[in-house]
């Protein structure tokens, strides 16, 4: 496959290009740091950082700036409305219930879009940072195991400066001026410990472990200071976790 084929090939997602790219390039500058990591065919799971709502269509347009078309699980509540959801289902966009057994069909729905050789964006931290200071907060298994059950890579990634666009929990964007977001494509996470291992919890949590610090440490790198040693942890504050993704 030739660089940005898949973007090049008449799609719906042309229409959404036509819909996102001329507000985002007018709002924000994108400052790409080792976008050569971006496989350009195949299957792989790309796993962002994740802290303001306005995530999904920052990532989306990096996707399809370095050549591939993304598909998402997303909250199942935002298939609701009637537009939205036409659109979403339309991209072939996955939706996820907050737990339970619908929560693990996603994970299948998932799983069909690799078989495709399709990019899957999946949030590890489920849903947005609970940290201070926006560092990655501890992780969901989701992604590391659409990794090691498909056999395919699972590549970290981080972005920084979107919280100008629109801060963590706020619903407003700040169109103007113009932002700069910073975008780090990391080296595919080395996962050789576990791939033809039992995926028992165990394992599944230390893999998420390593591809936070992953994502951590290439924030820590946009950022410019040392990402913190270890990673916040919801329930170890006292505080409530609702995501896309159970463990």
């Amino acid at each position: 496959m030739k660089a940005r084929s898949e973007t090049r090939r008449p799609s719906f997602f042309w229409l959404l290009a036509a819909l996102v790219l001329p507000i985002m390039n007018l709002a924000v500058r994108f400052r790409f740091h080792h976008p050569e990591r971006m496989p350009q065919s195949g299957a792989f799971v790309l796993a962002p950082n994740h802290y303001s709502e306005i995530d999904p269509v920052v990532i989306g347009v990096v996707s399809w700036k370095l050549g591939r078309a993304p598909r998402f699980l997303a909250k199942a509540s935002l298939f609701k409305n009637p537009l939205l959801g036409w659109l979403l289902r339309t991209s072939g966009q996955i939706p996820v219930e907050r737990a339970g057994s619908k929560s693990h069909a996603a994970l299948r729905a998932a799983e069909e879009l690799v078989e495709k050789g399709r990019l899957v964006v999946v949030y590890p931290e489920g849903s947005l940072t609970r940290d201070p200071d926006l560092w990655p907060m501890r992780g969901k298994t989701g992604a590391v195991r659409i990794a090691l059950e498909r056999g395919i890579p699972i590549i970290p990634v981080a972005h920084w400066g979107t919280q100008a666009l629109m801060p963590r929990y706020g619903k407003k964007l700040s169109l103007f001026p113009r932002k700069t977001i910073d975008v780090i494509i990391g080296e595919p996470l080395d996962l050789g410990a576990y791939r033809g291992r039992p995926l028992d919890q165990s394992s599944l949590l230390k893999a998420t472990a390593e591809l936070m610090d992953a994502i951590a440490a290439l924030l820590g790198e946009v950022r410019g200071e040392p990402a913190p040693p270890q990673r916040w942890d919801p329930t170890a504050h006292g505080q409530k976790e609702t995501g896309r993704l159970e463990d």
